[in-house]
């Protein structure tokens, strides 16, 4: 309103002015003058309503579109504020069962845990269970073989142990074995060794005098045991002892019969009042009981021999028997010294192996004890 009164003042004076220019004539120019001060005047004020009206419809329409605004800018927030709520009542929901999860999870993990020791626990006690028994075994079988080398060593060619050597019990007692049944720990030969506690007896050294030429071949030989007939040791019992001990008549039964001893194969038993069938046998081949398979002579035959699994049985005569037997200790013993078994002094082992060789010749000879 000030703008238009400063408007009108600035214009007044132009129509002034220009009134001026133009006179009228006498005295009525005075009054029109005043009248037009008059319709000025009135003008400017009406001006001024005119723009106080406006100002009045402006402003009531600038509030009116600011609270259209203001209401629109409410309804924005009141929007989204309820987009918040709906995303704070999802992330709420998230959360509990993301806890709820949680919880699941840990118990089952306690549970997981739980069975796994119990496992652990069931486990330990079944491997203690089988470490005791395991122990208890090792216990036993340390018994039996400290058991089985009081046996061996006990058990000489001059004072053979029956229960170890079961061809030379009485055709009552003996007892059938698969090989020479030697090399076997028993519970009889177990339970015998411990009942008598019997100690070693010393081999006598009177009238003898060691072979340098044979003790350092033994020597040798003992360093590295083995069974193959390539060391110098085996080589000369070989030629000298094993060769000619088991050379009867009959060379292929022979053959058969030297390789069933080295292979532990060879079984002795024997002869019953009733002889078992013979199966897969002809009579040239198992003779019989009057008759020696292996020398061919008609001798009285009280054992009788099977090789390996054939099935085949061959009466042998007390000379026979004799010779196959004095093999047989010879190679047992040296099996025992081989499984570290024999734990004396490298003389008496050499002495005691002196000792088979000698029984070898003599049944070899044709000298065997009269049980035989």
């Amino acid at each position: 309103s000030q703008a238009s009164f400063e408007e009108d003042s600035q214009q007044q004076p132009a129509v002034e002015h220009w009134k001026t220019l133009m006179p009228s004539k006498g005295s009525k120019e005075e009054p029109e003058i005043g009248c037009q001060d008059a319709g000025g005047v009135d003008e400017t004020q009406s001006t001024e309503q005119l723009n106080v009206s406006r100002l009045r419809s402006s402003s009531v329409e600038i509030r009116e579109k600011g609270s259209e605004f203001l209401k629109e800018e409410l309804r924005k927030a009141q929007k989204e504020l309820k987009l918040k709520d709906k995303e704070c009542e999802r992330l709420s929901k998230v959360r509990e069962q993301l806890e709820q999860e949680l919880e699941e999870l840990t118990a089952s993990l306690f549970e997981e845990a739980h069975k796994m020791v119990r496992e652990a626990n069931t486990k330990q006690a079944a491997s203690e269970k089988q470490l005791r028994e395991a122990r208890g075994k090792i216990d036993m079988l340390q018994a039996e073989v400290t058991a089985l080398k009081t046996l061996v060593i006990t058990s000489t060619p001059s004072s053979p142990n029956r229960e170890l050597h079961p061809q030379l019990q009485s055709p009552s007692k003996a007892v059938f074995r698969k090989g020479h049944g030697r090399n076997k720990s028993t519970s009889s030969a177990v339970v015998s060794a411990a009942s008598q506690n019997m100690t070693p007896e010393p081999v006598s050294r009177e009238c003898k005098e060691v072979d340098s030429i044979l003790f350092a071949e033994f020597q040798a030989w003992k360093e590295s045991p083995t069974l193959d007939k390539s060391s110098s040791f085996l080589d000369r019992i070989y030629r000298e002892d094993v060769g000619p001990c088991l050379d009867f008549t009959k060379q292929e039964l022979s053959e058969l019969v030297r390789v069933a001893v080295e292979q532990n194969t060879l079984t002795i038993e024997p002869v019953a009042s009733q002889t078992l069938p013979m199966v897969k046998a002809s009579a040239e081949e198992c003779s019989g009981p009057k008759k020696c398979a292996l020398s061919g002579l008609p001798r009285t035959c009280k054992h009788r021999i099977m090789l390996g699994d054939s099935a085949n049985y061959y009466y042998i005569s007390p000379s026979c028997r004799a010779r196959i037997t004095a093999v047989c200790n010879f190679f047992t013993y040296i099996r025992y010294i081989q499984q570290g078994l024999v734990r004396q002094d490298v003389e008496l082992m050499y002495w005691e192996v002196m000792r088979l060789r000698r029984e070898m010749s003599l049944a070899k000879l044709g000298f065997y004890p009269s049980e035989m």
